[in-house]
């Protein structure tokens, strides 16, 4: 958390975090898990585009 980035490779981060939350959400075996996943992939789609509709 030390570690001093643009933006460019902030963005990167943020949407490796959203794609990751959405295999997380994808293979989640239960309906608790994967509404947690969706929480997270929802608040960081809106960070990466935050005019963006989001997707349940």
């Amino acid at each position: 958390m030390t570690d001093i980035v643009d933006a460019d490779e902030l963005l990167r981060r943020i949407r490796a975090a959203r794609d990751w939350a959405r295999s997380e959400e994808q293979q989640a075996t239960d309906e608790a898990t994967a509404t947690a996943y969706r929480v997270v992939r929802t608040v960081l789609e809106r960070l990466v585009d935050p005019a963006h509709a989001t997707r349940p």
